[in-house]
């Protein structure tokens, strides 16, 4: 009668009997005063054990029930069950040896037992994931290399701190590549609405003796002209095609005659945002840039351009300028974490997935940002 005992690492215990079988011996679960062989399966004593199983357990004295039983009934009657290791039993069965991981392996029993937060399922789905990876797999176990204690040993604090898995896990894959596959991808497929100036400033003209007697320059005339057209352009730009084009002549009329009215630059850089011509539209934001440092609606847009041209880098540098110009426009909250995501900096974007969700409680992305934010 042949007994096994502890996991085997080279084939399942239904085959394994089988085998027995099928040599003409019989097998079973528990042993029996009929029990002529015990085989220690090579997982049953720790990792890499293998011919050592039976030598390392009565080192170290973690013996099982069914191996105390036979060395206590050899003690009476010597040779009466011969106590074999896998290794041998595949060796007498004709069987290839089973591969006994080296000394730097963790099975998924000693990572448990090191990190008892982390449940199988939370492994495999690492495993899915491509953040851990399986070096061996024999039929009791999976084993994994030392380097991917530190990412186990990571989401196990992280439990402990009562994070959601799936945000962990989300926070591990950005910090490893970036969520370059964030299923939300703001500008073509979902156009960013840019930020448009809606009305001119009124600028502070100053205090003559008597004005009565103040002649109108040409110059004031001009910008006078300018205003009017930009206000033209102001009020046909949301419309149909045609109205658009009407827009796009009244801004381009106005900065012939004042070239430094940033408005009109950023209002004429939207409609061709729009049209989908970022190189035009990129240079007219560029240029209000440069003429007035502190507009914030040419950061923002600018950033949306550098987004939908892969530039992450360049639209996290507008979007956070654009943020310390005007805290208070949600948009640009959102777009600078969606960004942070791509860049793989989850950390730094959950503060703006938060800001959006108080800018704007009842926003079209809120319950995006909520779960981004957690």
């Amino acid at each position: 009668m042949v007994v096994f005992n502890g996991r085997l690492a080279s084939i399942g215990r239904k085959d394994a009997f089988a085998l027995v079988q099928r040599l003409g011996g019989e097998a079973a679960d528990e042993g029996s005063s009929r029990t002529t062989m015990l085989v220690i399966g090579a997982d049953g004593a720790g990792r890499g054990a293998s011919r050592l199983a039976i030598a390392d357990a009565s080192v170290t004295g973690d013996k099982s029930r069914k191996l105390q039983r036979a060395e206590q009934v050899n003690a009476r009657t010597p040779g009466q069950v011969h106590i074999v290791s896998e290794a041998d039993f595949c060796d007498r069965g004709g069987l290839p040896p089973p591969e006994a991981p080296g000394h730097e392996l963790y099975s998924v029993r000693e990572i448990r037992e090191l990190y008892p937060a982390v449940r199988d399922d939370h492994l495999r789905y690492l495993e899915k994931w491509r953040l851990i990876r399986i070096v061996a797999r024999t039929n009791a176990s999976r084993y994994y290399e030392f380097p991917d204690l530190a990412v186990i040993k990571q989401v196990r604090a992280e439990l402990d701190e009562g994070r959601p898995f799936r945000a962990i896990v989300r926070t591990l894959v950005s910090q490893r590549e970036g969520q370059l596959a964030f299923d939300f991808q703001p500008g073509r497929s979902s156009p960013a609405h840019p930020a448009k100036v809606v009305a001119l400033q009124a600028q502070p003209k100053p205090r003559t003796a008597d004005l009565g007697q103040v002649q109108p320059t040409p110059m004031d005339c001009q910008s006078n002209l300018a205003a009017r057209y930009f206000s033209e352009g102001a009020g046909l730009d949301e419309g149909d095609v045609v109205q658009q084009e009407q827009a796009i002549g009244a801004y381009r009329q106005a900065l012939v005659l004042d070239p430094t009215l940033v408005p009109a630059l950023v209002n004429l850089a939207n409609l061709h945002y729009a049209r989908d011509e970022l190189v035009e539209a990129q240079a007219l934001y560029e240029r209000a840039i440069n003429l007035e440092p502190e507009c914030f609606e040419a950061y923002f847009n600018l950033g949306n351009i550098q987004h939908d041209l892969g530039r992450f880098g360049d639209a996290r540098e507008c979007y956070q300028a654009a943020v310390q110009l005007n805290p208070g426009y949600a948009d640009t909250h959102f777009y600078l974490a969606v960004t942070l995501e791509k860049l793989g900096r989850s950390q730094d974007a959950r503060p703006h997935w938060r800001a959006y969700q108080e800018l704007a409680p009842e926003g079209e992305w809120v319950a995006l940002a909520k779960e981004f934010s957690e």
